[in-house]
This record gives C-alpha cells, sequence and structure tokens, in this order.
C-alpha cells in the first residue's frame, strides 16, 4: 500500500450510545487528534455515521497508522484509506492502484452503502470489483476467512477504500467515564489495572508509594516512571504522584504489631490515595488487587484496607490468575519494566509472619497506637508530581 493521509476509524460500543453518543464521538475524535500528534502528525477528523475519517497534513505509511490508533480506547477497527469520487472506474482503481506486491492466498470485497442512492448494491459493487482484482491478478476469492479483506464505503459524496483493516482495543474512549487514581506499586498487576481502567474511558492518574529513604526506593520511582511513559500511549496522564512513606512505615514498626505491619501499611497508603483522589477531582481508587493471590489479598484483608477508603476501589483484575495478567501485561508492554530492580514498599520490614485473615476490631486495636491520620496527612505534604 501506498502512503495516504487519510484513515478510517469505526466503533462499536460507542454506537449504543444513544442520546450521548455525540458526547463519545467528540471525545474519540479528541483521542485520535492527541494521540496522532504525539507521533508527529497534524491533521483534523471528521465525525460521520458509524465512523470518523482522520485527515493529516502529510501521508503516513500503514506501520504508522497502526502505531497511532492501535491504542486508542474506543476504535473497534481502523485501516489507512484512500478517498475517492463515486464513479465505479475511480473505485476500481484506488483499488488496483494498491494492491499488495506479492502473492494473496485469498481475497474479499466488502462494500457498504450509506449511500442508498448510489445507482448499485452493496452485493453487485462487491461482484464487480472483485471481478477486477481476480482479472488483474488470478487470486482466488473466499467469502469467509480471506486473507485480504478489501473494504469500500460508499459516502454521500465519496467512497472511502482500504486494503486489509487493523483491530482496534475496543472498550470506551478515554475521558468519557469520569477521573480515578490508580496505587501503582509497579510491580506486574497495578499497569494491568490502570489499561483497564483506560479501557473503560476513565482519566488514570497513578500514585506510586515508596519507602525512601529506605530501600531502593530510586529504582521503584524510576520503574514507576517508565510504566507511566509507556501508558501514556493508551491514555493515561502524562504524570504521577510520587508519596515517599518511609519515615511512616518506621513509626509503624516501632508502635504497632509485627504481623499487622503489612495491613496497616495498605490502610495508610489508602488514606493518603483517598485524600489526593479528592485534590484531583476523582472518584474511584483502582488498584491491582487479585483474590487470594498474595496473603494481603484475602477477601477479609481487602475489606479491612477498604473499610478506610472515602471512595469506591475497584479491582479490575480480582478474578484474574496470575498467568492471565502477565499475558496481558506483555502485551501491553509493561511486564518487562515490571522486573526493574527497586523495592516494594509492602516489603519494608516485613515479618516472617503476617495475618492473613484479619478482623476489623483487631485491626483498629493494633491501630491505636499509631495517629495514623497523622502519618497520613505528613506522607500528603511529602507527595510530589512527576512528569514523564
Amino acid at each position: 500500500m501506498r502512503e495516504t493521509p487519510h484513515a478510517v476509524v469505526h466503533y462499536s460500543e460507542i454506537g449504543l450510545k444513544g442520546g450521548n453518543r455525540p458526547f463519545f464521538e467528540r471525545t474519540l475524535a479528541q483521542n485520535i487528534l492527541r494521540r496522532v500528534e504525539t507521533l508527529g502528525g497534524q491533521g483534523r477528523t471528521e465525525r460521520l455515521s458509524g465512523r470518523i475519517l482522520v485527515h493529516l497534513e502529510e501521508p503516513w505509511p500503514p506501520s504508522r497508522w497502526t502505531e497511532a490508533l492501535s491504542t486508542v480506547f474506543g476504535v473497534a477497527y481502523f485501516a489507512p484509506a484512500y478517498l475517492t469520487s463515486l464513479e465505479m472506474s475511480a473505485i476500481r482503481e484506488a483499488i488496483l492502484e494498491n494492491l499488495p506486491p506479492g502473492p494473496v492466498s485469498s481475497f474479499r470485497i466488502s462494500a457498504s452503502r450509506d449511500n442508498k442512492a448510489f445507482p448499485l448494491t452493496s452485493p453487485e459493487i462487491q461482484r464487480e470489483l472483485g471481478a477486477a482484482v481476480q482479472q488483474k491478478t488470478g487470486w482466488p476469492v473466499r467469502l469467509k476467512g480471506a486473507e485480504l479483506d478489501i473494504g469500500v464505503e460508499i459516502l454521500r459524496d465519496r467512497a472511502v477504500v482500504y486494503l486489509g483493516r487493523v483491530e482496534g482495543p475496543g472498550g470506551l474512549p478515554v475521558g468519557t467515564s469520569g477521573k480515578v487514581v490508580l496505587l501503582l506499586s509497579g510491580g506486574i498487576d497495578s499497569p494491568v489495572a490502570g489499561y483497564f481502567a483506560l479501557k473503560r474511558g476513565c482519566r488514570v492518574i497513578p500514585i506510586h508509594f515508596h519507602s525512601r529513604p529506605f530501600g531502593n526506593w530510586m529504582g521503584s520511582e524510576a520503574r514507576a516512571r517508565e510504566i507511566v511513559r509507556v501508558l501514556t500511549r493508551y491514555g493515561m496522564e502524562p504524570y504521577l504522584y510520587v508519596v515517599p512513606i518511609g519515615k511512616q512505615q518506621r513509626e509503624i514498626t516501632v508502635r504497632a504489631p509485627v504481623a499487622y505491619r503489612v495491613i496497616l501499611y495498605r490502610r495508610l497508603m489508602m488514606r493518603v490515595a483517598t485524600m489526593l483522589a479528592r485534590q484531583e477531582g476523582a472518584k474511584a481508587i483502582f488498584t491491582g488487587e487479585s483474590l487470594g493471590q498474595v496473603a494481603s489479598q484475602t477477601l477479609e484483608s481487602l475489606a479491612v484496607v477498604e473499610d478506610v477508603a472515602g471512595l469506591p476501589v475497584l479491582r479490575p483484575l480480582i478474578g484474574l490468575d496470575k498467568l492471565e495478567i502477565i499475558a496481558v501485561a506483555e502485551r501491553i508492554g509493561t511486564f518487562s519494566l515490571s522486573l526493574m530492580e527497586g523495592d516494594d514498599c509492602c516489603q519494608f520490614l516485613m515479618p516472617r509472619r503476617v495475618v492473613t485473615h484479619p478482623h476489623l476490631q483487631d485491626v483498629l486495636r493494633a491501630e491505636s497506637a499509631v495517629d495514623m491520620n497523622a502519618l497520613a496527612q505528613d506522607a500528603l505534604k511529602g507527595a510530589t508530581r512527576v512528569e514523564v
């Protein structure tokens, strides 16, 4: 295929939104342009029935279009496209000039007509154009499972032609479901949770806790920054909040029962996350917890930690096992980053044995020796916003 300044973008879930559909379409169009601009492109979008056309000032190769649009949530599928007049001769020429040079095992023509005044029906368009391709190449036609699907969309005033399409990530456009914060440890799970929050249309603000001045906190922060940088491709905010809690953790270890340290660490972080979320106008807290994966993720542990959250706590990974989470992390490009060196703040002075099925009254008793609200306020004062 030649380079082209045009692409056609189709969506699916947005089409079910009824009266709110224009809002979702506008947001998707804005996100497409924002992503295009991060790769050096300039242009505009055109919203049509069931699709969005993207027009750039300069043509892009198909690989650049794929890089740009395959990470925009709300996109069902897309294709670099060529615009022609409504003359069948022009449509035929656009197809024949852009056929791949190598052999193709099979092909099909997929035609649709928004313009019902067009003189040919969709099957007639497919037969005429298919015959032209077959005459030039000798390739066989296969209506199901064809290697090359050539799309022709007849609009009111022009036709859109594309050779092959690329699946998008689906979901809802980022920004249509409100703002949330993400507890980003830098491990394997929490970046995947952030990805799923983005996929459901949330604006995601990451919060990273580390144990400065203890342990390899610099490695932990560097790892979190790299993960956020990768997730900006999917629409994550290009910054994170970094909150050192080493001093507060030391206070907990001195005053609280040993077996409850991790629970109290997590309740501290949830308190701080709630305060930061309210400062940012966020409506929920996302975490990467998966039920039963580690000792701190039993139902009882999750409940006593959530007890101090002043906002809904959402856990998109709750029913996934580790292998399923790793598969997503590898696909989105965060898995290798999560293996970078850096100390998890929950491992700070980790006791040999921890409470796995805590009761709230026992947790409150363990906290009674520590002014947790004061520790949370102190930690909040040390929070910094770091641009990536």
